[in-house]
């Protein structure tokens, strides 16, 4: 039971964030992608924040360069 109220509980996250039309920002850099429905947990970015939202001291976690250095996809 427990694994089913998981996986519903991670279709049902994913499906709310499409629905908000996440966008992917991409460094010109490394190439990582910044990618709003998964956001960055490696440095505390939970799901579902906008790339304009991110904190101004963000930096990409591949290469280290900032915000000014993405494109958006």
């Amino acid at each position: 039971m427990l694994d089913f109220l998981l996986t519903l509980t991670v279709w049902l996250h994913k499906k709310i964030y499409k629905s908000k039309n996440m966008e992917k920002w991409k460094c010109t850099v490394c190439g990582w992608v910044y990618d709003s429905a998964v956001g960055d947990p490696s440095n505390g970015i939970n799901p579902g924040l906008k790339f304009e939202d991110l904190p101004g001291g963000w930096v990409c976690p591949e290469c280290g360069v900032g915000k000014d250095m993405f494109e958006k996809m």
